[in-house]
This record gives structure tokens, sequence and C-alpha cells, in this order.
């Protein structure tokens, strides 16, 4: 069984027009980033609780799989903390910058921005992918960039994360570096993230985009056809 869902968003196809023209005839002199907050996974070791990745240890030791045995892990678990990770992946160079916060709010974005601004070059603009949360959109980030011309956001339609290719790299964060590791304290998981990113830096592996928005809306079209009879 699979779930599936449906974006409401008024402009999901401009929207979708937008994206992934970035992706696939990037503009000259710049660069295209898509950022995203991984505040929660589905990970085994890793629960969520008010949008933020908690480090949590099991009460006994992970027994590891065997022939006719899948791995076994304890049903409760001791809890350390809490992070939240912002990352921006550089399309065209699979590259990450990375950063771990204790809240999940406008000044921790807003302090993330700078970090970005920091690692990139100056004299290139900036194209941003991003979604459509709340702080995303608040006076303060709208000052922050009316303060940098060079900067350009870019949302994803609501419900359409697919589109933020960052959610790439969160998921292969969780599957190799945390779904079945074990925290004892959140500078240990922290830690642990931040190591993965060196390492996606040190041997960076792009994400190729290949479908053009025209093959994504012809597929929904037909989706929703089959679904509710309906070519809206």
């Amino acid at each position: 069984m699979e779930t599936f869902k449906l974006s409401r968003d008024p402009a999901f196809v401009d929207k979708v027009r937008d994206v992934v023209g970035l992706y696939l005839s990037p503009p000259d002199r710049a660069l295209v980033l898509c950022v995203d907050e991984k505040p929660q996974s589905r990970a085994a070791r890793l629960c969520w609780d008010r949008r933020l990745i908690q480090a949590v240890e099991r009460t006994a030791p992970v027994l590891p799989l065997r022939p006719g045995q899948p791995e076994r892990v304890t049903h409760d678990y001791k809890r350390h903390g809490t992070t939240d990770l912002f990352a921006a992946l550089d399309v065209r160079a699979g590259t990450i910058v990375g950063s771990c916060k204790g809240r999940h709010r406008t000044a921790e974005f807003r302090e993330f921005l700078d970090e970005v601004e920091a690692a990139v070059p100056t004299d290139l603009d900036v194209h941003l992918v991003l979604d459509n949360a709340a702080i995303h959109k608040t006076r303060v980030v709208h000052d922050w960039l009316m303060k940098r011309p060079r900067w350009h956001l870019h949302f994803t339609p609501t419900s359409a994360s697919w589109l933020n290719m960052v959610e790439g790299w969160f998921a292969l964060l969780t599957k190799r570096q945390l779904k079945r590791g074990a925290f004892d304290s959140v500078e240990q998981l922290e830690a642990a993230i931040h190591a993965y990113i060196d390492q996606t830096n040190a041997e960076p592996r792009p994400f190729r985009w290949t479908k053009s928005a025209d093959d994504i809306l012809k597929s929904i079209g037909r989706f929703c056809q089959r679904t509710s009879d309906s070519l809206h």
C-alpha cells in the first residue's frame, strides 16, 4: 500500500515550472541552493517532538540480523535532547552547507542564511529553493533579503516536498548515518550529522533531475483522471 497527497496550491503549475526550470537550466553566474530543515525522522532510532530531531539511545544493544532472524531492537529507549538540522544543497556541485540548531525559529533560520552567505562566492547570484514554512516568510527574513539583491527565493508548492532536491540528501543521511545509530547525547548526534556532511563534501555526488515540468504535470494529470475522473 502506498499513500499520496495532491497539492492544493493555486500556483502549483507555475511553481513546478519555476523550480524545475532552475534544475534543468540553471542561470549563468548563479548558484541554485535547495534549502530545508530536518526536524524529524521516521527512522527507528530517531523520534520527533516539537519538530526537533531527538538523540535517543536504546535500553539494550542492537541484536544484529542473522540467517532466518531480522535485526532486533528494544521497544523502549532513553531520550537525550533534541537538535534541528538546517541544510543547503548546491544543486550543481552536490555539496552541503549544514548547521545544527537548538531550536526551529526565524532567528535560527536567519542565522543559517548568514552562514550560507559566508560559504558561497560573493560574485554569484543565489537562487534558493525552499518550502512554505512560516519561518521562511517572516519580516526578519524579508528585511534580510531586501538588503541582498543577489538573493532570489523560489518556493515549492504546498504538499510537494518531493520537488526540493535536498530531501533526497536528507533520506541518505537518515539511511546511511542515523537509522542504526545510538546517541547518548545531543553532541554525539550532531557530531554524526556533521561527519556525514563532511563525507558528502569530500566526495560530492550531485543528484541529476531528469523529468521536465511538462512530464511531471502530465503524470499528475493522468493520476488525477484515474483517481477522481477529473482533469483539473
